[in-house]
């Protein structure tokens, strides 16, 4: 059935966040600007519910000083919170996840963009030119629909009012959105969730999203499996997921466009994520 998740009750909601310790994957390329931020939001989120954390910042030879600030960032909140591992170029997003990998230290991993598109809880807006943040809130989310259900897998959705499952205890929950997308690329989003969901009946409502907590197990058995490239990388995590029987849960989340940067959207990507869903229908 479209929009399913498979349930585990094994193990019942202990109402800590503090039990494991989570590690946060950062691809980044030209994220000099955006990358302070996120930094700042993750770490005042994961230190307010005490939770253990680190960043592994995988930056692919950016030009614009991303590993510079990530060095500073690293006298700010220690090397042990935040760890660079860049690489020498521009390699693709599953080989960063790949080699972030390689460095976790967590019991659960979550991936997410570094342009500042998945971490606040509410909308961001600009008064009298100065940036105005409400506290990022997904990532406890994320976490107490896992605790609950004993989940393999939580990912974001833009699509959902309510998560799936409910939230333990009726805990209510922002329902998800966009901020910052023209109507064409709302369509092209919709459109390309549409295509994936008659298609492939993955039993996720947003196969295109990037935020998503995973079992560090999990993650490194279905990443060794993923063949596909770019946009479409995303969907197949959640592709070969189901078919491999993993548990799935969706928590809804605000996508806010990128703050600093160009998006990195273009014609090249959605025809290859049209190829990319027909792939998947033939070979998963």
């Amino acid at each position: 059935m479209s929009g399913s998740v498979l349930v585990n009750m094994a193990a019942p909601y202990s109402g800590n966040l503090n039990t494991y310790k989570y590690s946060v994957i950062l691809p980044t390329y030209n994220e000099r600007k955006n990358l302070p931020v996120i930094v700042w939001l993750l770490a005042k989120t994961f230190n307010e519910h005490n939770i253990a954390w680190e960043i592994i910042v995988v930056d692919d030879a950016s030009p614009d000083g991303t590993q510079d600030v990530a060095r500073e960032l690293q006298k700010v909140y220690g090397e042990d919170h935040i760890l660079l591992k860049p690489r020498s170029g521009k390699l693709g997003l599953g080989t960063a996840y790949i080699h972030g990998l390689d460095f976790v230290t967590g019991d659960f991993v979550i991936i997410m963009d570094a342009d500042f598109s998945h971490h606040v809880g509410g909308v961001i807006t600009f008064r009298f030119s100065k940036l105005t943040l409400k506290q990022p809130k997904f990532i406890p989310e994320f976490i107490k629909l896992q605790q609950a259900y004993n989940l393999d897998i939580v990912t974001g959705t833009r699509y959902r009012s309510t998560s799936t499952p409910l939230m333990p205890g009726g805990l209510p929950v922002t329902p998800g959105g966009v901020h910052g997308w023209d109507l064409k690329r709302k369509l092209v989003s919709r459109g390309a969730n549409f295509l994936a969901d008659t298609v492939l009946n993955p039993g996720v409502s947003d196969l295109t999203g990037s935020f998503r907590l995973y079992r560090k197990h999990v993650l490194k058995h279905i990443i060794q499996l993923v063949v596909s490239r770019g946009y479409v990388f995303q969907m197949e995590m959640m592709v070969r997921a189901r078919a491999l029987g993993y548990t799935v849960g969706e928590v809804p989340i605000t996508f806010v466009d990128r703050i600093f940067g160009e998006s990195k959207l273009g014609a090249d990507e959605i025809v290859g994520y049209a190829k990319g869903v027909w792939a998947l229908f033939v070979g998963v």
